[in-house]
């Protein structure tokens, strides 16, 4: 790295880091026009903001099983050998459940349960980069956690927010996928199998292996029988919109007469979650219980729900959580809790890459203050104060240029407005008045920027889908 003369260090040009992405301002301002549209609906429902801290214990994070490999560890460059190695060794939080866990322990005392909470953050996971998966990127959470008992009716409250927060969003349709381990371990138990947790982690691969695959690995590596393992697969094959259909679907593959009481106590509450979510938009979120989804991680105990995006099916669920019966525990009370995770990264990129979201401008500006010369600058800059006074994000323009180019800068950019100062032009030798020209339709008209207000779709970026 060298100086050049002004003193500021100079940087060859810079290889990419895979996993971390970056967006450019017109993605910028699309992604925080929805991470506001989701903080408004959680919100409306109550739902206060909170932030943790990135960095958290390693032995706390390691805790949720399955996620070593996964973690970054936060050291100092200079760590003498062997500092930081213990039990005290910081990592960087790879899902905000964790950290949310502690800050309640940490916190109940002043906090009012049941504790509604909405969280939108970073989070890091060493994994490998594809689409869809990243080692940086930002997740939107909502959960109710309470002290000692939650009631069941939060579970179909969370399934609704996050329903009504992304059927919202100008994303292609999505499907909000709902099953519940009770109802999953029942139907294991009522059909004879012991070892329910071995079978569940193994169906939930069921979407990434062929229908044999999955048969042999029920058969040959958990060990039930042939006939449990089709009456498995079967069950998992069973997906309705229609709540009232789903004791139906279960009790053609195992009469009800036969069923353990959790397969009847798990089906009552899959129908109560799906239920609750009719009448929302259909079009946008189509609410589903989907017996495939088991969610691997074996802290759920309830609920359980994953989301899939049209047309992206491939990235996995982009929304994912469930009830959790020992959120956390101080060893004298325990704090349940249920809550869905959005992955907003894994969501955006793709349709990013792929065009089929952007926003309307690349930079905040509605409208462009055109600068007739250098000797009119602080004028251009009073007109442009007195309209952000009220509201208006606008610039003056860099340079003096003639006004064609002036134009067509802010046409590049795409900024709707284009305001002209008194005296910018003249007509018969008297100063014109100030003026702004809408750059889509070519009016003109004279304004006063005391009063003059754009149209309220152009005074902020709009998110779009170019394909509408």
């Amino acid at each position: 790295m060298t100086e050049p003369d002004g003193g500021r260090p100079s940087i060859a040009k810079p290889t990419p880091i895979s996993g971390f992405p970056e967006l450019l301002p017109a993605e910028r301002l699309a992604e925080q026009q929805i991470l506001e549209q989701l903080r408004t609906v959680f919100e409306l429902h109550g739902f206060a903001p909170i932030e943790t801290r990135a960095a958290e214990p390693l032995d706390q994070l390691l805790r949720k099983g399955e996620i070593d490999k996964e973690v970054y560890l936060l050291r100092r460059l200079h760590a003498a050998d062997g500092e930081d190695a213990d039990s005290s060794a910081l990592g960087l939080h790879f899902d905000l459940t964790v950290p949310f866990a502690r800050y309640v322990l940490e916190n109940a005392g002043r906090l009012e349960f049941p504790f509604r909470r909405y969280q939108i953050q970073k989070v890091w996971r060493g994994e490998r980069p594809q689409e869809g998966r990243y080692r940086e990127f930002t997740q939107a959470d909502i959960d109710v956690v309470a002290r000692d008992l939650l009631p069941f009716h939060h579970d179909v409250e969370v399934a609704r927010v996050m329903a009504e927060a992304l059927s919202a969003l100008p994303v292609p349709k999505l499907t909000l996928q709902v099953n519940n381990r009770k109802l999953i371990e029942g139907f294991y138990l009522s059909i004879g199998i012991s070892d329910t947790t071995a079978v569940m982690r193994a169906i939930d691969k069921i979407d990434k292996v062929p229908v044999e695959v999955m048969r042999s690995m029920l058969t040959d590596e958990v060990g039930v029988s042939a006939e449990q393992a089709a009456l498995c697969i079967a069950f998992a094959s069973i997906a309705t919109p229609d709540a009232g259909k789903l004791g139906f679907a279960i009790s053609e593959l195992v009469p009800e007469t036969q069923w353990d009481p959790l397969l009847g106590e798990g089906a009552a509450e899959l129908q109560a979650v799906v239920a609750g979510c009719a009448g929302l938009n259909a079009d946008r979120v189509t609410v589903v219980a989907d017996l495939r989804i088991a969610r691997g991680l074996d802290y759920y105990t309830g609920t359980v729900f994953e989301t899939r995006l049209a047309g992206f099916e491939s990235i996995g669920s982009i929304c994912s959580g469930g009830r959790y019966d020992s959120l956390a525990s101080d060893g004298r009370t325990s704090y349940p809790g249920v809550g869905i995770s959005l992955g907003v990264t894994r969501m955006l990129i793709p349709l990013f890459a792929r065009k089929k979201l952007g926003a309307s401008r690349s930079v905040p500006s509605a409208v462009l203050i055109a600068l007739p010369d250098e000797q009119h600058r602080a004028d251009c800059y009073s007109v442009a104060q007195r309209l952000r006074a009220r509201g208006v994000p606008c610039e003056v323009a860099p340079s003096p240029q003639k006004y064609g180019k002036q134009i067509r800068f802010a046409d590049r950019r795409g900024i709707p407005f284009v305001w002209f100062p008194a005296g910018a032009s003249s007509e018969d030798g008297e100063p014109a008045p100030d003026t702004v020209r809408d750059l889509r339709t070519g009016e003109q008209l004279a304004a006063d920027p005391d009063s003059w207000l754009p149209p309220a779709e152009d005074l902020r970026p709009q998110v779009i889908r170019p394909e509408q």
